[in-house]
């Protein structure tokens, strides 16, 4: 049980860990490519009015000046190219050139040549002395370099935070664990003190039981009311003896020792019990009814798991009305025995049906509407069956009636020649 908490406090601390890195590096990586964007777009723009400036108009047409070496904007994934002023290409220099017909309404454009994703920026070529539009020069430059420096950051991030988590988690399992010892420490007393509790409750309640019963074979010269007291007193200890017996159980079902284990025979187990429920069901005029399968055999304590099927089918019967119907299902799937136990009851709402396992918790305690006479019933059978590696599971509708589903993991008898 600690362990699954521990476990799942580990989990919450890694998963709130990993949202808060997640969100940091997100903006980091946001805020940086940015910067990075806008650094590009300042050196296009730079370069861009750096080639406005490196023409001339004469006789009413543009002429480029031979000052950009194309060598360099190969070696800087860059090209340049001068429109007229109707948009057709008069120069063009560099390999990364925009395929696209020149558009002065857009100032940025991106287009995708193969693999290779290219930028250009446009700008408009002045004449300094006539202070008019006579062309327009477009740069454009590849994002090889800038997508593989935030793929690098990427990667850079993306395994930082697989770091951090990974070293958080080594020092959340110590934290964990160190947190949850005093906790444990004290369920563990608390245990031992019902296991004691219970234990010492015993010799008392015996004693009171069986002097009451001897009373209560000799009721010559006890007044009517006296023996109704007796009566109450007797009755009285016998619900403080099955509830000692409970939380007793209770007390040592969470310490199981599977070295005291031994093969079980299932079948055995089921065709007991309910020829010993039989009776019960007879009289409330409800159908038990047992549907197994040969060779259904598992490692454990024999007398716990027959207490686990009991509160089962006690339970069934008991909120199973006159004229209904309680079906015990045994079969083998992958090795696990399925065992369903289920009646045509009152049932129990959804919202409910997680709280059943609780110990001594029940739905309405007005109309004492609860599973089992303690509220220890399924507790007992839950604990026991998460002893012996296997867990209960519940459906059930309003009404309608409940199903309760035993996982254990099966043992196959191997024969001896």
């Amino acid at each position: 049980m600690f362990k699954q908490i521990q476990y799942k406090l580990l989990i919450s601390y890694l998963l709130v860990l990993g949202s808060v890195l997640t969100v940091f590096a997100t903006a980091v990586r946001i805020f940086f490519t940015h910067s990075l964007s806008q650094q590009l777009t300042d050196k296009l723009k730079a370069l861009a009015q750096g080639a406005a400036t490196n023409v001339e108009f004469k006789q009413g047409h543009l002429q480029v000046e031979n000052d950009f070496q194309v060598q360099e904007l190969l070696t800087r994934d860059q090209a340049l190219q001068w429109f007229n002023t109707e948009g057709r290409l008069i120069v063009q220099r560099g390999k990364y050139v925009l395929s696209l017909p020149l558009d002065t309404t857009k100032h940025f454009q991106i287009q995708n040549q193969r693999s290779v994703t290219i930028q250009a920026i446009t700008l408009p070529i002045i004449d300094n002395d006539e202070q008019q539009l006579i062309g327009y020069v477009r740069v454009s430059q590849s994002l090889k370099e800038f997508d593989e420096t935030v793929r690098k950051l990427d990667l850079g991030l993306g395994g930082g935070i697989v770091i951090s988590l990974v070293l958080s988690g080594v020092g959340g399992i110590f934290l964990t664990h160190q947190a949850m010892q005093p906790i444990e420490k004290s369920f563990q007393k608390l245990k031992q003190f019902t296991a004691d509790a219970s234990h010492e409750l015993r010799s008392p309640l015996m004693a009171i039981k069986s002097n009451v019963t001897v009373a209560l074979k000799y009721p010559e010269g006890m007044r009517v009311s006296d023996c109704q007291k007796l009566q109450a007193i007797a009755s009285a200890t016998e619900q403080m003896t099955a509830l000692t017996e409970d939380l007793l159980l209770l007390a040592r079902s969470d310490q199981i020792n599977p070295q005291g284990w031994q093969l079980i025979n299932l079948n055995s187990v089921l065709n007991n019990l309910v020829q010993i429920y039989e009776i019960q069901a007879t009289a409330k005029q409800i159908h038990l009814q047992l549907e197994t399968v040969e060779n259904l055999f598992l490692l454990g304590d024999s007398s716990q798991i027959t207490r686990l099927f009991r509160n089962l089918i006690d339970n069934a019967l008991q909120y199973t009305p006159t004229g209904g119907r309680v079906k015990i299902n045994a079969s083998l799937v992958n090795q696990t025995i399925l065992v369903q136990v289920q009646d045509t009851g009152i049932g129990i709402a959804p919202e409910h049906q997680k709280q059943i396992f609780e110990r001594f918790w029940q739905v309405d305690r007005a109309r004492s509407y609860h599973w089992g006479n303690s509220g220890l019933g399924l507790a007992i059978a839950q604990s026991i069956a998460k002893g012996h590696n296997g867990v209960i599971t519940i459906t059930s509708q309003l009404g309608i009636g409940s199903c309760l589903t035993v996982s254990l993991p099966a043992k196959l008898k191997t024969s001896r020649k």
